[in-house]
């Protein structure tokens, strides 16, 4: 195992959920947070087409429905569903046992169903779901971000009070926070995480690179 005190956590490691609704602020505050945590970031695979701005295997592994099927049957997945009827998700599992095996800190960036089923599987995982300051707020968010047409935004804006709503119902989550203000809410979430690292009686994080 590594001695770097960036990346070594314990003799195992912490798998750490991070959910919230498309346009909620998630990715910027999943990069404030390895600012702190050099935590690793568990990749996940989906059949959906992948978008100019996006690379395979950085994003996603981006994958027909046949090579889905293939790695399903083969058990490479700790999860997978399909999300709102559309597009199949999964987990892989091999680099996250060996990451944790090493003592890491590995990051899922999930939805609420995927988050269900890892916290079947794993339920030491610990799962903080990310709210925005109100449904409205969201729905700016949605529109300001100028990437999409008004009937794919009012569909993810559908999609995203249908997740919240999850959230609550399932009560999966660890902690949930608001992001209202970017340095409050990454603040937060560090506390958080340096919280669960302390109580499992692991190491503290990086204070720089």
């Amino acid at each position: 195992m590594s001695d770097d005190p960036r990346t070594q956590s314990a003799d195992s490691g912490l798998l750490m959920i991070i959910s919230g609704p498309s346009g909620v602020g998630k990715t910027t505050l999943i990069e404030r947070l390895n600012e702190k945590f050099d935590f690793t970031f568990s990749v996940s695979a989906t059949t959906r087409q992948r978008t100019k701005h996006e690379t395979d295997g950085v994003e996603y592994f981006f994958l027909d429905e046949p090579t889905f099927e293939q790695w399903v049957e083969e058990g490479k997945f700790l999860e997978h569903a399909c999300v709102f009827g559309r597009y199949w998700y999964g987990t892989p599992k091999e680099p996250i046992e060996k990451n944790m095996a090493e003592g890491r800190i590995v990051l899922l960036d999930i939805d609420v169903q995927g988050a269900r089923l890892v916290k079947d599987k794993k339920p030491d995982a610990f799962g903080v779901f990310v709210l925005p300051p109100s449904e409205e707020a969201l729905h700016k968010r949605l529109v300001d971000r100028g990437r999409e047409s008004a009937e794919i935004i009012e569909r993810r804006f559908s999609e995203a009070k249908s997740e919240i709503k999850s959230a609550y119902d399932l009560g999966i989550y660890d902690a949930m926070i608001v992001n209202d203000d970017l340095d409050r809410a990454a603040d937060e979430l560090d506390g958080l995480l340096e919280a669960r690292l302390r109580k499992a009686g692991q190491s503290g994080p990086a204070t720089s690179h």
